[in-house]
């Protein structure tokens, strides 16, 4: 990729996002910020997800995530989502299983569950299709966005 490609790029705002999911016995949460909303009617949620990443596969094989709205002031929870291990991830937080399974945490903005209904594969990335089963604000203020995170993410796993 060119150079002022990337520089560019940098300019774009995202949402920092945790996504949740889960499959049988198995949870894990991930940070994801190349997200946005795709319908009204029915709400429908678009997450990218890499192939590679542990979460697609639970999210394949589940039909379902959670996505969830963090505040500005949050930004240490993106440390505990980038690691590797799952169970480390989740201690010493308050979360619960959701209406679909998938982990939802009790500290954040907002949370979305959704139920897969498409995949679509336009690139390096697996565009997961969520339309929302249950959403809820739990607080108000500002969100966490790319704005407020030193780097960007452009699609390297």
């Amino acid at each position: 990729m060119q150079d002022e490609w990337i520089d560019a790029l940098g300019h774009m705002t995202y949402g920092i996002y945790v996504l949740t999911s889960f499959y049988k016995e198995t949870i894990n949460g991930m940070i994801a910020s190349w997200v946005s909303q795709v319908s009204y009617d029915p709400l429908l949620i678009m997450v990218a997800v890499h192939p590679n990443r542990y979460s697609h596969n639970l999210i394949a094989n589940s039909g379902c995530f959670a996505l969830h709205v963090l505040a500005a002031d949050q930004s240490e929870l993106l440390g505990r989502f980038k690691g590797h291990d799952p169970n480390a991830k989740f201690s010493s937080i308050q979360w619960q299983p959701g209406r679909t399974g998938c982990p939802v945490l009790k500290e954040c903005m907002a949370y979305f569950e959704c139920r897969v209904t498409a995949e679509y594969t336009p690139g390096n990335h697996t565009l997961f299709l969520g339309e929302v089963l249950e959403a809820q604000v739990i607080g108000r203020g500002n969100i966490l966005s790319s704005q407020d995170y030193n780097g960007i993410y452009l699609g390297k796993s």
